[in-house]
């Protein structure tokens, strides 16, 4: 036998032994569902009278789409059933912003409110009375203005 062949023997079972088969692709890693913001408690700052309830709500506060999470109380003062909400945005901007997505969750024409940076009209066939202060948006579900802007005036001194 050749000598060159005997050397060439073990280099080629060197290079057979290195040659692997492609490894199987990975499994795509399901990407996990997107989870509502973390919704802050701010059912104490909700007045006690005629409180009934107080509850975070995860997402969709109201049931409205384009509200995200918050705090809700409900409240039934002489037979008047009506709901206070309080939503964290973290900025003034956003505040502002999800004040016009809810301004077109109303019926047409909500009334603008200058005193309080809000907006009064109807949603569904409730009333609704919102506004903005800081970083939050909050207001009442289910009472006229008249009654509505007093407690809403005292629900925003609460927000600092």
């Amino acid at each position: 036998m050749n000598r060159n062949l005997l050397f060439l023997i073990p280099a080629l079972l060197g290079l057979m032994a290195c040659s692997s088969e492609p490894e199987p692709a990975a499994a795509p890693v399901p990407k996990a569902a997107a989870q509502p913001a973390r919704v802050l408690d701010y059912t104490s700052l909700f007045p006690a009278a005629g409180k009934v309830s107080a509850t975070v709500v995860p997402d969709h506060l109201l049931g409205m789409k384009a509200l995200p999470g918050g705090s809700l109380a409900d409240y039934d003062v002489k037979g008047r059933k009506y709901q206070m909400f309080i939503i964290d945005t973290d900025t003034t901007q956003n505040a502002a912003f999800l004040m016009m997505d809810t301004k077109d969750q109303m019926a047409k024409g909500p009334e603008y409110l200058p005193h309080m940076g809000g907006y009064f009209g109807m949603y569904g066939d409730k009333p609704l009375y919102c506004f903005s202060k800081l970083h939050y948006v909050a207001g009442v579900l289910g009472l006229p203005k008249d009654l509505a802007d007093p407690l809403a005036i005292k629900l925003a001194a609460q927000l600092n």
